[in-house]
């Protein structure tokens, strides 16, 4: 989990927020991370992080079994050719069944697959190159959205790379 915060830390404009006690996020949030696109350092408002990372069970969520020490998930939205080359499922169409407790495995988000969300549980040597590189694509396709409302933050088609 720390090589994937360190290394989306580096990325040009981004911000890694993990909520802590006190800070004003629900408990449940504690120790999660998410990951923004944000140039000026400032939490965007309306705007969903484009990755997360997901260290217990949340109510709704149960079936990664994330609970025992050890475990987290990497979440991270993408494009819909990109959802279909990695799932071999459309993200709308997604019921094929899967075992989310699986490790190191890109598969459809558990409850957010159908909005092209992917995930990996304990990203390994199977994933890690995989996830890191998701995470530089979605981290760019936020900037792009970004500059889309807000002007450009840096060269255009300039977008970070992942040098593996």
């Amino acid at each position: 989990m720390e090589q994937i915060i360190a290394t989306v830390r580096g990325f040009d404009g981004a911000l890694v927020f993990v909520p802590e006690p006190g800070d004003g996020f629900p408990e449940i949030a504690w120790g999660d991370a998410f990951f923004y696109y944000a140039p000026d350092g400032e939490m965007p408002q309306n705007v969903q992080p484009y990755g997360t990372i997901v260290t217990k069970d949340y109510p709704d969520d149960a079936t990664s079994d994330l609970d025992p020490p050890g475990r987290r998930r990497v979440n991270i939205h993408v494009d819909p050719p990109t959802f279909r080359e990695l799932t071999g499922e459309d993200p709308h169409g997604v019921g094929r069944p899967h075992d989310h407790a699986a490790a190191d495995r890109v598969m459809p988000h558990p409850v957010y697959g159908a909005l092209g969300w992917v995930s990996v549980v304990n990203p390994g040597d199977r994933t890690t190159d995989t996830v890191m590189r998701l995470l530089l694509d979605a981290h760019n396709a936020a900037r792009r959205r970004y500059e889309r409302r807000h002007g450009p933050a840096r060269p255009e088609g300039d977008d970070c790379r992942y040098s593996g």
